[in-house]
């Protein structure tokens, strides 16, 4: 398999497991009573948004050479790599800014059985990231090195 679809395949390993976390994190939230949650669910609604921009990169980025673009399209990478970080910075502004909203406003404790969830949820973020990180560096697909951070701030952040 060459790199190009390494990359490829591992972006639609991001997206995927980006839906399916938030779909788990806003019912978890919703039957839990965790604000923090949902607002887990709704960042990563946009984490599958940034790992289509990357999917859509580097798909963009393995076209051929053309009149255009003599020396063909890979310099859209770099693009994507930066859009990419730019929503890093983003998420984790907006997650700031929920958590001290989230603290200043009084509400129910959310159910114990959510903190389990959390636990699973961090663990296959950080699953992701070591994931992304290693096909990353077997493609040399900066943009899917950024991908791979963003799996582990959102380990982190979690």
């Amino acid at each position: 398999m060459s790199a190009e679809q390494v990359a490829i395949r591992t972006s639609y390993f991001s997206i995927g497991g980006n839906a399916a976390l938030a779909i788990i994190k806003a019912l978890a939230g919703y039957f839990g009573n965790s604000f923090a949650l949902i607002a887990d669910a709704i960042e990563s609604t946009t984490d599958v948004f940034s790992s289509t921009l990357v999917l859509l990169g580097l798909k963009y980025a393995t076209r051929p050479a053309d009149e255009n673009h003599p020396y063909g399209h890979g310099r859209i990478e770099p693009l994507v790599t930066f859009v990419v970080v730019g929503f890093l910075i983003t998420s984790a502004t907006v997650i700031a800014y929920e958590a001290v909203q989230n603290i200043m406003m009084p509400h129910k404790s959310p159910k114990a059985w959510t903190l389990i969830v959390l636990g699973a949820i961090i663990l296959w973020k950080e699953l992701s990231y070591r994931i992304v990180v290693r096909k990353a560096k077997e493609s040399g697909s900066s943009s899917l090195k950024a991908d791979a951070w963003h799996h582990r701030s959102d380990a982190i952040t979690s």
